[in-house]
């Protein structure tokens, strides 16, 4: 049976015309049957202490962080199981046509330059994927094999045509394999393939695609720090790859991307990269950022659009270091991370044993149904670490820091608006439970056990119970727990520690988690806010049975700067808001209230701020009839 290659700049071997990955697997969703194998008795529990500093604020926890590749080559891309599985997952983003196939692909055919492509997998299917998960498109550009006007016309079909609100979009893949370097993954139709032609066509395809639709993000890609083949100087070229491509388009970006594939000589050795790598990669992604990107810096954000390990795919270490690696990214300002992949296939000559169970080297973090692994859409490791994320944060909610005493035990923890504090710990110890005793800065949990939900070690599902104390926890050898805590007397929440948003602000659009928009907390906008004057509103969306997505545009039309913004309106019909970005979104009954952002604070004359949001409706989508701005009426337009 035709099986995809384990990693993402490879393509299928052979083809895979004859037959998709779904040509003899069941497409039924199979939990059960999954790897369920209890893991052994450990010895007496280790100590280690963990401390919260619930006061402090490491990010605001984006609706773009969890993200998840997808690939064109891949026939069950869009089974109809996958988005319950994402959503339950916390996928907000989900990324497409799939790596190093992106350079060769073209969208309005659906086909790739000597590629693959599987019936079902076209850009309108795709997005039917998004919208049904609830998450947002981040889409790669052909750069290898196209031009800025294929890009531009994609641009203008997606959010023109068709109202998708497509807000990212990366220009190429890992461009620097183009032989640059000497490696040659990649392709590149370009006669020359140095640093300088890329960022000068970046230039072209971001001024193409911004006149299709002056929304979008465009990301650079770039050479991960540390990796190869960052810091060499190509032919063509006067400095690195990074210095290069931000000197020439640095000033004219949104964001930029790298991936992370950790090596590693061990599972220990695995488990210790996301806390010994991505905090100096972040913050060298972020010192180039500042030097080259001129008074824009701020505004351009951080994407890690390709990750996972490079062995132990889909077993309990890389079910560990799944949640280490998303939130120690977030954590330092990354506003998505996207694990490669969905489904990637395996060579099932390839099986392996780890901790006592197969490892079938399958990139993906779902099965996709090869005649060796458990049955189609079952869960490999990855997925339920990745899934414990949504037991701690939800987009909205504020990543606050957690120290732990010993690496053996890592702690990352979240700030609720209502003053919660959720907390995870993952042990590396695949020998030794840990007994872990935890105390706070700036809260105070309530008594009582709290809820603790368990990721155990081979398990096939997460459990949760009530147990422990809120200062003292047993982590298994090899799990993940979250300990879900409640603020006792002084425990409310405080000023300093109200959600805020990570350091890469124009990609890092925010979600209302609450199923009830009305039961969210509406922050006051600030005291020194200026009047709206005069505004114009513009409202464009894309509609459903039952569902839509729209964008909703405030454009300054004074003299002076509108400083801190209130956007008040009612929907005339029975519209209820969900998912928001680039605004906090508050609703009670028809009547709607959007407010700044701390990066969006200024609408300076003449410019214009962007919000939007997903929603559902029953009988009746009306658009908003009215709008005022700090109270002032504006023109529709």
């Amino acid at each position: 049976m035709p099986t995809f290659l384990g990693r993402r700049s490879a393509r299928p071997a052979g083809s895979l015309a004859a037959a998709t990955l779904a040509a003899t697997v069941t497409a039924a969703l199979a939990v059960t049957g999954a790897i369920a194998v209890s893991a052994p008795p450990a010895a007496a529990a280790s100590a280690a202490t963990v401390t919260v500093n619930a006061g402090q604020t490491r990010a605001a926890f984006p609706a773009t962080g969890v993200g998840m590749n997808v690939a064109v080559y891949d026939g069950n891309m869009n089974h109809a199981a996958v988005p319950g599985l994402l959503s339950a997952a916390g996928v907000g983003m989900i990324r497409y046509p799939g790596g190093s196939y992106a350079d060769g692909y073209h969208w309005q055919t659906n086909t790739v330059e000597g590629g693959y492509v599987a019936p079902n997998t076209d850009f309108d299917t795709y997005m039917g994927t998004v919208r049904a998960t609830g998450a947002q498109p981040i889409i790669i550009a052909n750069y290898g094999s196209g031009t800025p006007d294929e890009a531009a016309a994609w641009v203008k079909y997606a959010n023109v045509t068709k109202g998708y609100g497509a807000k990212y979009w990366e220009i190429g893949n890992e461009v620097y394999g183009n032989g640059e370097y000497g490696a040659t993954w990649e392709t590149d139709h370009h006669a020359s393939h140095s640093a300088t032609t890329y960022a000068t066509n970046l230039l072209q395809y971001a001024t193409a695609m911004k006149a299709a639709d002056p929304t979008v993000k465009i990301g650079a890609v770039l050479t991960t720090p540390t990796s190869w083949p960052d810091g060499i100087v190509g032919p063509g070229d006067t400095m690195d790859w990074n210095h290069t491509v931000l000197s020439i388009a640095g000033t004219k970006i949104d964001f930029v991307v790298v991936h992370h594939y950790p090596n590693s000589t061990s599972q220990a050795d695995l488990l210790t990269k996301p806390q010994a790598e991505i905090p100096g990669m972040a913050s060298t992604l972020r010192s180039l950022i500042s030097q080259y990107a001129g008074a824009n810096a701020a505004n351009v954000g951080i994407a890690v659009t390709e990750a996972n390990a490079n062995a132990y795919k889909d077993t309990s270490p890389n079910g560990l270091f799944a949640p280490d690696e998303y939130l120690t990214w977030l954590e330092n300002g990354a506003f998505t991370l996207d694990w490669w992949d969905m489904h990637n296939g395996t060579d099932c000559s390839k099986v392996t044993t780890v901790e006592g169970v197969s490892d079938y080297d399958d990139g993906g973090m779902l099965s996709s149904g090869a005649s060796c692994e458990p049955a189609l859409n079952t869960p490999f490791a990855p997925y339920y670490g990745t899934q414990m994320i949504t037991k701690l944060a939800r987009p909205g909610d504020t990543l606050v820091p957690a120290t732990s005493s010993t690496a053996l035990i890592s702690a990352h923890a979240a700030k609720k608006a209502n003053g919660d504090v959720d907390l995870m710990l993952v042990n590396k110890d695949p020998g030794n439970d840990y007994t872990v005793n935890l105390s706070y800065n700036g809260f105070t949990p309530a008594a009582g056990a709290p809820t603790v939900y368990s990721y155990l070690k081979n398990a096939a599902t997460i459990s949760s119970a009530s147990t422990g104390s809120a200062t003292s926890q047993t982590v298994p050898a090899y799990s993940i727990v979250v300990v879900q805590l409640h603020p006792g007397t002084g425990g409310s929440p405080s000023p300093s520690a109200s959600a805020t948003r990570s350091p890469s602000p124009s990609a890092s659009p925010s979600r209302s988690t609450s199923p009830s928009p009305s039961a969210s907390k509406s922050p006051s906008p600030s005291p020194s806010a200026t009047p709206g004057g005069s505004c114009r509103v513009g409202y464009s969306k894309s509609e459903w049975a039952g569902g839509v997505v729209a964008n909703v545009t405030v454009t300054n039309t004074g003299s002076t700067p509108v400083n801190g913004w209130t956007l008040a309106f009612g929907f005339p019909g029975d519209t209820q808001i969900g998912s928001v970005w680039n605004a906090t979104v508050t609703q009670t009954g028809s009547a709607v209230r959007a407010v700044n952002l701390s990066y969006n604070t200024t609408i300076a004359p003449g410019g214009n701020v962007s919000f939007g949001f997903q929603g559902t409706w029953t009988g009746n989508d009306a658009n908003p009839a009215a709008y005022t701005l700090n109270g002032s009426a504006c023109t529709l337009g």
